[in-house]
Formats: structure tokens, sequence, C-alpha cells
């Protein structure tokens, strides 16, 4: 014999009121469009989003900072060949000159004497601009990492570096000043402590304001008259094409210490390591008892 059992409240089972039935107004429209849902933006950048911190600027990390430096040394290397070239080519230059006193000189040797220095200062000149471009850069993101992994502030705001570095003859004095700061926060060394160069930074600020100096003299010295002033600008520009190859390459080495002192392993050098045999190790203990879900 079956029972069925029914639970109300006290009281007795409430009755429903019954539902108004109203007219069909068409579909369901919106006064305006909806805001809810997915954002629009979603395949995007996460701070591309209106509202999730796009106005933030994103972290520097050291990978970045050591991109930007390889592609920095790889363009002062060029420019230090080039300014090398451009060294040799008013070497040369300058040699002609001396054989032109006792006699005629062929005209295509002079020719391309003159074109060997045209060609490699114009490139020297176009790849510097690319090489101060990707070094200022490299600077200002290297400013940045250093001054967080120091747990320190930057030493002065970014638009003051780059008005130091950008005007002529300011810079002489304050690249080096700029340089200095940012070696002293690589280096982990106190905030109270005054920043002060080591011998690899005061090496390249001397070259580097010795550079400048003589491409102002070789640049003035230009306007003069007279045939001994011209054999003398040619060995003057043959100085200033070395001191530039110098600056190039202690630029190339200096930005290589700092992101090396920054990022000290990288991962593209690193040598992935396999066992292929272990000697010496005692046997391991064998299971005595197979578990369940185990296969054999």
């Amino acid at each position: 014999m079956n029972h069925r059992w029914v639970a109300t409240v006290p009281g007795g089972a409430r009755q429903r009121r019954p539902r108004r039935r109203l007219p069909y107004l068409g579909p369901p429209s919106y006064g305006s469009t909806p805001r809810w849902g997915f954002p629009a933006l979603a395949w995007r950048w996460p701070t591309a989003v209106p509202g999730t911190g796009s106005h933030e600027q994103p972290p520097v990390t050291v990978d970045r900072v050591r991109s930007v430096a390889g592609h920095a040394v790889a363009m002062t290397a060029a420019v230090a060949a080039l300014a090398l070239l451009a060294a040799g080519g008013e070497v040369w230059r300058y040699v002609l000159l001396l054989r032109s006193r006792g006699g005629a000189l062929s005209e295509r040797l002079v020719a391309t004497s003159d074109a060997v220095v045209t060609v490699a200062a114009v490139l020297a000149v176009a790849f510097a601009m690319l090489a101060a471009v990707l070094t200022v850069w490299w600077l200002l993101l290297a400013r940045r990492v250093a001054a967080e992994g120091a747990g320190q502030g930057l030493p002065r705001p970014s638009w003051q570096v780059l008005v130091y570095l950008l005007v002529p003859g300011l810079n002489l004095a304050m690249a080096g000043v700029v340089l200095t700061e940012l070696e002293h926060q690589v280096l982990l060394r106190s905030p109270a402590e005054r920043p002060r160069p080591t011998r690899a930074t005061a090496v390249w600020w001397g070259a580097w304001a010795l550079g400048g100096v003589l491409f102002g003299l070789t640049v003035a010295w230009r306007f003069r008259d007279g045939v001994q002033a011209q054999a003398d600008g040619v060995l003057l520009s043959a100085a200033t094409d070395l001191a530039a190859a110098a600056v190039a390459v202690l630029t190339a080495l200096t930005v290589r210490r700092l992101t090396a002192l920054l990022a000290p392993v990288d991962p593209h050098r690193l040598r992935l390591l396999r066992v292929v045999r272990v000697s010496g190790a005692p046997d391991p203990e064998l299971r005595r008892v197979r578990s369940v879900p185990s296969t054999r």
C-alpha cells in the first residue's frame, strides 16, 4: 500500500497569485547602448581598455634594457669602424698633400681619396645619429630599472636628462654626471653617498669631452683660408675621427658593462645541461607494493 505525503506550511498551502498577462509590446529595446557585458576591446592588451589603468606607464623589464643595449652596441661599433675609415682617408689625403709638393698627382688618385673621406664621413654621421638615439633610449630605460632595483627614486626627471644630453656644449659636462648617477644606482651604493665616477666612467667622460672639443675646433678651423690652414685642417679632422672612434668604442663598452650589472644572467647564453650518467649514487629503493591505478 503506497502513501503519498505532502508537506505544507502551518496554516495550509499558500495560494499563488495569478500573474497578470501584459500585452505583447514587441522585442526588447534599449534607450542607449548597453554598458554591461565584456568590453568591446577585450582582445587588446588589458591596459588599452578604458578604465583599466591605460594612463599608467608599463614597467620596464631587464630584457627590454638588454635588447635595446644590443642594438646600441651594434650601432656604436659601426660608428667606430666608419670613423676609423674616415681617419684613414684623412691621413691618406695628407700624404697626398705632401707628395703634391714635388709634382702633380693623378686625378683618379685624388678623386678616390676624396670619395673615401666623403662617404665614410657621411655614413659615420648618419650611423652616429642612430647610435645616439638608441643610446639615449637605453639610458632612459636603464635609469628606471636601476632605480627600481636599488629601491630609490630617479635622481632627476627624464626631461632634465634630455636637456643635459641634447644641448650642445652643456652635454660635454653633464653627460658624465648623468652616467655617474646611473652607475651609482646600478652598483647599489647608498643614496646618502655622493655619486662618484669609477675609472671606466671617468675615462669615457674624458674621451667624450675631448671629442666634443676637437669637433668644435675642426668646424671652426674650416673657416680659415690658406694652403697651410687646409693641410692642418686635414690633420685635425683625422684626430677628430680617431677621437670619435674612441668615444664609440668606450660607449659600447660602457653600455655592455652597465647592462651586465643590471642583468648578470642572459637567458639566451645559458647552456642547457643534460644528465648523461650518475656515478657513485646509491641504488633507488624499489617499490614493494604496486599502487592500484598504476600500470604494469
